[in-house]
């Protein structure tokens, strides 16, 4: 169970680092917001592809990493887009 918690967190921060680099323009947010979205992000991106049947695979499971790496994408582009509201 520790171990895939801590899992999920290099995961995220890794997943949110790269959603930061794939979007377009400049994110006004935080490092620590960044990583809790990845973080967010991969635990439903695993659970996902727990669902559909593509968690565990032989070698590098690429279709859940690519899931993780949408969900992100969507979760910093959002967080975002809000933050940029309230401000």
């Amino acid at each position: 169970m520790i171990g895939a918690i801590l899992g999920a967190i290099i995961i995220g921060i890794i997943i949110g680092a790269l959603a930061r680099l794939i979007l377009p323009g400049r994110q006004n947010i935080s490092i620590g917001l960044t990583i809790i979205v990845g973080v967010v992000a991969a635990l439903i991106g695993s659970l996902i592809a727990s669902v559909l049947g593509v968690a565990d695979t032989r070698g590098i499971d690429w279709v859940e990493h690519l899931i993780q790496l949408l969900l992100a994408i969507v979760g910093v582009y959002a967080v975002t887009r809000l933050k940029g509201r309230s401000e």
